[in-house]
């Protein structure tokens, strides 16, 4: 008997494997996960040109698919709704509002002509038993085009996930081509949606891109979205706009909706706004920006692999060339079959070979006078004569043979051996026959698929630069505390994402963020914003040697709430601080017998800026009484 954790452990592998292989992970074949390829299929099997209720097609999908009827449906309306292999009729939703399609009794579809021709070819294709052994369905469709890249792909698995953008018709074409020519080439992802795409991190497919919304701006108070970024919906994106007002992030009087075929939803500026840094703000915490990271995992030879854009393309152009040998190959071998039932026929016809056996008594004397005769012309054939050959003959009905008409017989097979010698010429040079091939699909269906996103790099903005500063902080120097609740002469108004420097006077400094009531210190000398931009020129008195020093230098790197020393030794006087740092201030020293000089003038233009950690330049060997500015 199996113990419950070698029954746990065999049954998850398999439950992974099923999941990984099966149901969420595409094949670089065909592009397809088995649900969608169960719907090509079942397409496909219906063709008769007409539309077919999609109730219908669903129901003949699950002969193949076991997974019940949601799921084929909603894979057939996303699939659709790609508007690459499938003409609809009726409400398939709407991509830009996320409006639901309707029922299945209600809409239809077909295949359009693309799909019909370059997905599908018997004589090529792999089939395998059903689910329930009844049927046959396609290991993998035999796709002429790259269609991975071309349609996308999402799918979540056990220990993995794949994440695959959508790519343009003509430009993955276009590379296959350079592939072909040996030529360097570039695609990048294409979407319904349009918008604006940063593809800085792409990463051949395993990195990350940006996408934006189109935004005009239509006059000072008014912005319209007129082009939404992949992956979200009018509904979404607005809920993020009305998200992002009621956090105060952006300030407006109203948004609205009036997407129908084109997307376009109106924004409202509250009064006193600016159009600019509006559209800012919009990219910076609302979806009219977003970033979406991307995993190009497939199935390749029933295991999963993570590649890249370029491997996958290169697969697919190595495989299209493999499928188109094979064709020409089964039409060699079908013209080559033609040619020779004609050339029977025709001496079978025109040597009047058919009154030889009028008088035979038995079929295998039949067999026997025809072979002889026909043997006669054996330097005629394309092939060996065989018995399948001359019971074919024997099959030719007499009103076929008193119709019989030479001058047509020979064109169709001068036309047959044109034929043939194309294939020939074909198979001779693969690469050029491939490269037509691509070229005559460019010319059939390119014009229906234009890029639609622009491409274009832009900067990151920073949420900090364009934070509306809309905080009151107060200082009470008596107190020692800093805060939005503290009662205070000293007043900062600042955004959220500000930081306070705070300086003490036993030469200590320590950078704290935004709080209600934080108490900072009754000792504090210098209170103000943060700016790792700031120079400071300050002079202490290290206190376990009474020796005073001077030094210029900046604060950028810190840790939020940790205490820094200005002096190295740890135990120090802050005698001045100031942020100009080409300042001349006049130093008091304590009056000690005998010393000539007791006050001077220090020059921090002449001194030079170092590390705020470091202990600067020696000031005296005297002791400081006090400094003035």
């Amino acid at each position: 008997m199996l113990s419950a954790k070698t029954m746990i452990s065999t049954n998850f592998i398999e439950y992974a494997s099923y999941v990984i292989k099966d149901r969420a992970i595409p094949d670089i074949d065909d592009g397809l996960k088995p649900v969608q390829r169960r719907i090509f299929h079942s397409l496909f099997e219906m063709d008769d040109g007409k539309y077919h209720k999609v109730a219908n097609i669903v129901g003949n999908t699950m002969k193949y698919h076991p997974h019940g009827d949601a799921s084929i449906y909603s894979s057939l309306v996303v699939v659709a709704n790609k508007e690459l292999f499938i003409d609809t009729q009726g409400n398939f939703g709407n991509i830009f509002t996320g409006d639901e399609a309707s029922a299945a009794r209600y809409i239809e579809c077909r295949l359009n002509s693309l799909a019909k021709e370059v997905l599908f070819n018997k004589e090529i294709t792999e089939y395998v038993d059903s689910y329930d052994g009844r049927n046959k369905e396609p290991v993998a469709l035999p796709a002429k085009i790259p269609n991975l890249l071309l349609m996308g792909a999402e799918g979540i698995a056990v220990g993995m996930a794949t994440k695959i953008l959508p790519h343009n018709f003509n430009e993955l074409l276009n590379a296959q081509i350079k592939i072909l020519k040996n030529q360097k080439y570039e695609v990048y992802p294409d979407f319904q949606q349009c918008g604006i795409l940063d593809v800085t991190d792409y990463n051949l497919g395993n990195g990350k891109v940006r996408v934006r919304a189109v935004i005009e701006v239509a006059n000072e108070k008014t912005l319209l979205i007129k082009e939404i970024p992949f992956g979200t919906t009018t509904e979404s994106l607005i809920a993020s706009v009305d998200n992002a007002a009621k956090k105060g992030k952006i300030k407006i009087s109203s948004i609205n909706d009036f997407t129908a075929e084109k997307v376009e939803i109106e924004i409202k500026l509250a009064r006193g706004e600016n159009a600019d840094d509006t559209l800012k703000a919009l990219f910076a915490y609302t979806d009219c920006e977003i970033s979406i990271s991307v995993n190009l995992i497939l199935i390749q030879d029933n295991k999963p692999r993570q590649m890249t854009v370029n491997e996958v393309l290169e697969y697919n152009t190595k495989k299209l060339v493999s499928d188109l040998n094979k064709e020409l190959e089964i039409e060699k071998n079908k013209l080559e079959q033609r040619l020779h039932n004609l050339t029977l026929e025709r001496i079978f016809i025109e040597n009047r070979i058919y009154k030889k056996i009028e008088e035979v008594t038995t079929y295998e004397k039949v067999i026997s006078v025809v072979e002889t005769e026909m043997n006669k012309f054996k330097k005629m054939f394309i092939r060996e004569l065989t018995k399948e050959d001359i019971e074919k003959l024997l099959e030719i009905k007499i009103k076929r043979i008193s119709l019989y008409d030479i001058e047509n017989h020979k064109k169709n097979i001068d036309d047959i051996v044109r034929n043939l010698q194309l294939v020939n010429e074909r198979l001779k040079d693969i690469k050029k026959y491939t490269i037509e091939y691509i070229t005559n699909l460019l010319a059939k269906y390119g014009k229906n698929y234009p890029r639609k996103t622009k491409i274009k790099k832009f900067e990151t903005i920073d949420v900090k630069e364009i934070a509306q500063p809309d905080i009151k902080v107060y200082w009470d120097k008596q107190s020692g505390f800093l805060g939005t609740d503290v009662k205070g002469e000293d007043s900062f108004t600042v955004s959220q994402f500000e930081k306070f420097l705070i300086i003490n006077t036993d030469a200590t400094y320590k950078v704290i963020g935004i709080d209600s009531k934080t108490f900072i210190d009754t000792n504090a000398i210098y209170v103000d914003v943060f700016n790792p931009k700031k120079h400071f020129a300050v002079i202490y008195t290290d206190l376990e040697t009474t020796t005073p020093y001077a030094k210029k230098f900046k604060i950028e790197k810190f840790l939020t709430n940790k205490v820094y020393q200005l002096s190295p030794s740890g135990k120090g006087k802050l005698e001045y601080i100031g942020t100009n740092v080409k300042a001349k201030v006049k130093v008091f020293y304590k009056k000690k017998p005998k010393q000539k000089v007791n006050e001077e003038v220090f020059d921090f233009s002449k001194l030079e800026e170092k590390g705020v950690l470091v202990w600067g330049n020696r000031v005296a060997t005297k002791e400081i009484e006090k400094v003035e500015g």
